[in-house]
């Protein structure tokens, strides 16, 4: 008994150096895995429409340029949209915070009316920073486009992966199918992925655009730089949504009237409840969620290992060990500590 003990401890350390040396490798060469992750990312997404279109009667190679000129125009929008008004919102930054600040201070000198003195001006101009949102949403959009100018290469590798897709599910399957009775680890695994992304992606894209349409109607600056923030951060449970409203409510403070700014939270509320809370369990189901805990450590630890983008690539990642340690039952166990379960289901 002490041997094995002995034994599993030994494993148990083992398997920490090697996750310890695995990471310091990822967040060394984040530069070349992140495009590689991106790839991965568009190439799992986009392949269930190849196969669908080769149902419909498609012929491989039409179905592969059709699912491949979708990509290409998808990039190419993300690509005009931050063109267009990246540099446009990150010169706004410095005049938002000056109109923050006067607008904070006349707060302050409201409450100094009742005798509430919270906030001195030196306070405000050394510690407090109302753009600090804005410089991270700045921030986390230079980011992708700087990950956009290795678009070539980010297009190219999404065009191989989807070119031998289904050879590779084949080579995949016929090496981890050793008994036909028994379902095949892979298969269950590649269905929940591609489950999520499609489902997940379908439900950003539906966020961003509301938004999207929304803020321009409201008359809000920025909308599509606000819409596809909403998109990115959609993929985010939780707090992804939260913090995607709140450069827009901050854009309408010093940008609109008073009342707009109503208007801006009960877009991003309706819209985020709808879709959030409604639509999406609805398809997604709950056996596809990552606990509140699991996603805040994920985006600490995947935004260490490759900064803004791995906030982003978070869940994602995430959702995946968690596909795949629940696909296998020596590991299913542990699936289920990183997955949300219904308190009121088992509590008695």
């Amino acid at each position: 008994m002490s041997e094995k003990t002995g034994l599993d401890i030994f494993k148990l350390w083992m398997s920490l150096a090697a996750f310890v040396i695995i990471v310091a490798g990822f967040k060394s060469a984040s530069s070349v895995i992140v495009p590689l992750l991106l790839a991965i990312f568009i190439a799992t997404i986009s392949a269930p429409g190849m196969f669908f279109l080769q149902q419909k009667g498609f012929p491989k190679i039409i179905a592969f340029l059709i699912v491949l000129l979708i990509v290409l125009l998808v990039l190419s929008g993300f690509g005009i949209i931050l063109s267009s008004s990246l540099d446009s919102f990150l010169s706004s930054i410095s005049g938002y915070k000056e109109k923050l600040t006067v607008f904070v201070l006349h707060v302050r000198d409201f409450f100094s009316n009742f005798g509430i003195d919270f906030l001195q001006k030196e306070d405000l101009e050394k510690f407090f920073d109302p753009t600090g949102v804005l410089n991270f949403a700045g921030a986390f959009l230079k980011s992708f486009s700087v990950i956009l100018s290795k678009s070539f290469l980010i297009f190219l590798t999404v065009t191989f992966i989807l070119f031998e897709t289904s050879s590779l599910k084949t080579k995949i399957y016929l090496l981890l199918k050793k008994d036909s009775d028994k379902e095949n680890p892979f298969e269950l695994f590649s269905q929940k992925l591609n489950k999520y992304l499609i489902i997940k992606t379908l439900t950003s894209l539906t966020t961003g655009l509301l938004i999207a349409l929304g803020l321009k109607l409201i008359g809000l600056d920025f909308a599509l730089m606000l819409g596809l923030i909403a998109f990115l951060l959609n993929y985010i449970p939780s707090i992804g949504s939260v913090i995607a409203a709140i450069p827009a409510i901050i854009v309408a403070l010093v940008g609109l009237d008073g009342s707009s700014v109503y208007y801006v939270i009960g877009l991003y509320l309706l819209v985020n409840i709808a879709i959030g809370n409604i639509i999406e369990p609805r398809f997604m189901g709950k056996g596809l969620g990552l606990s509140v805990l699991v996603v805040f450590l994920s985006l600490i630890f995947w935004g260490w290992v490759f900064g803004y983008l791995g906030m982003f690539l978070a869940v994602p990642l995430s959702m995946t060990i968690k596909i795949a340690l629940e696909s296998h039952p020596s590991t299913s166990q542990i699936a289920m500590l990183l997955s949300s379960i219904d308190d009121k289901k088992y509590s008695r």
